[in-house]
């Protein structure tokens, strides 16, 4: 190895783009960069990735990097890891009928479950696509780690995770042969952050990085945003505020029930697990304009409640913390003064973000003792004083929220592993 200080650098292939982020030792941010997708499609990944990584490349040298993907997001390609059609991206939901099947035979704890997971979209990509030359079925984390290492047979716990790998046993079940395909397309699977390889030597070349690059494992790209913000201690909490709720808690057991949404992921000696509700800010923006939003805000009186209860939902049904399909939205009554019905709003969604963790705890979570926050929402200091008198626990700033951070917080795990 050479002499220099190391480097470590984590790639985030999103929806709208591919951002690197460039972090030393003690985890401080020394470069970042973006590039846009116009479109989804593995080679324009690819060319993204390379126009990342030379932007980095030519700041610094890089002593390894790991890269984070769209969960559920799936390719099937050929023993040299050449994709055989398009992919199918994480909210695609044509897989219908494949679900059904998957339906009939999973465990109802699987992640495997739904028209979305990877395991649906593998089964219809396996009906409409030749069957002499598939090898691989990758994500797309998978196949762009792969286009770096040579090794198209590698993936992590947690983007197989709806794939159907059982996280408990750490191995692929036995009820999956059930549906029929050749089992030797699934991944080796490893833990996050676990080194695979050093770069192999022509992508060096073509890359302009050194050959002794090391390659590591990555994650979700939600796995990696919950990294970034410094969360990983039981108990800590991440909620994000986005256009809908979602929770994440750092426990000692996996929690799991198809009723609530609620899975886990593994995360090494520890599990993430969480839930997403339908209200979040798009029942905000369904009222009041971003402008109208910005407006009000130092108006608001975070100490001196509304006592206005609402469930705010832009449409029929919640899953999570509650499950009731046919759960009307309940907005009134609606106050005359808008500013009033703004902080209603917030305080109730944050009355359903205690009730998400009051969940989670009655499965055998802890009750979280911090909550680091996320999305769009995390700007406002208000709605985070509203939403700490009603957890009654504190809210800790993240320490970073982009998910390419917290894959290179990955990149900085596997190279001290070795």
């Amino acid at each position: 190895m050479n002499s220099q200080p190391p480097i470590f650098v984590g790639i985030d292939i999103g929806t709208s783009g591919c951002r690197g982020c460039a972090i030393d030792i003690k985890g401080q941010i020394i470069a970042e960069t973006h590039v846009k997708l116009i479109e989804q499609e593995p080679f324009l990944w690819w060319d993204a990735l390379k126009e990342v990584l030379t932007q980095l490349r030519d700041k610094l040298p890089i002593t390894a990097l790991s890269i984070d993907g769209t969960s559920s997001t799936v390719l099937l390609a050929d023993k040299k890891g050449t994709p055989l059609g398009p992919a199918l991206m994480y909210n695609d939901a044509r897989a219908t009928e494949e679900a059904e099947t998957i339906y009939q035979i999973a465990p109802k704890n699987s992640g495997a479950h739904g028209a979305s997971s990877s395991l649906a979209k593998l089964l219809w990509l396996l009906k409409n696509t030749k069957p002499k030359n598939v090898a691989h079925a990758l994500h797309q984390a998978d196949w762009l780690t792969g286009r770096l290492t040579g090794q198209f047979d590698l993936s992590d716990e947690n983007n197989c995770l709806k794939m159907g790998y059982d996280p408990l046993e750490r191995q692929w079940p036995t009820w999956i042969v059930a549906l029929g395909f050749d089992m030797r397309l699934l991944p080796r699977v490893q833990a996050p952050g676990t080194p695979i390889s050093t770069i192999r030597a022509e992508m060096a070349k073509q890359l302009g990085l050194s050959p002794e690059t090391f390659i590591v494992s990555g994650t979700t790209d939600s796995i990696a945003g919950f990294l970034a913000t410094g969360a990983d201690q039981v108990g800590d909490a991440v909620t994000s505020l986005g256009s809908t709720l979602a929770l994440k808690i750092v426990s000692l057991v996996p929690l799991f029930s198809p009723k609530y949404g609620i899975y886990s992921h593994r995360l090494w000696d520890k599990w993430l697990a969480g839930g997403a509700s339908n209200s979040g800010g798009a029942v905000l923006l369904k009222y009041f304009t971003v402008d109208a939003l910005e407006a009000m805000t130092p108006q608001l009186q975070p100490e001196k409640s509304t006592q206005l209860d609402y469930y705010p939902l832009v449409t029929v049904g919640e899953r999570f913390p509650i499950a009731a399909p046919k759960l009307e939205p309940r907005l009134e009554p609606r106050p005359p003064n808008e500013v009033t019905f703004f902080q209603g709003l917030l305080e109730s969604m944050a009355g359903i973000e205690e009730t998400g963790y009051q969940r989670l705890q009655s499965l055998g979570a802890p009750y979280p003792k911090s909550v680091y926050t996320v999305g769009g929402g995390a700007k406002n200091a208000a709605w985070t004083q509203i939403r700490q008198n009603r957890l009654g626990c504190p809210m800790q700033q993240a320490r970073q929220t982009e998910a390419a951070y917290g894959s290179a917080l990955l990149a900085k795990r596997g190279f001290l592993l070795l």
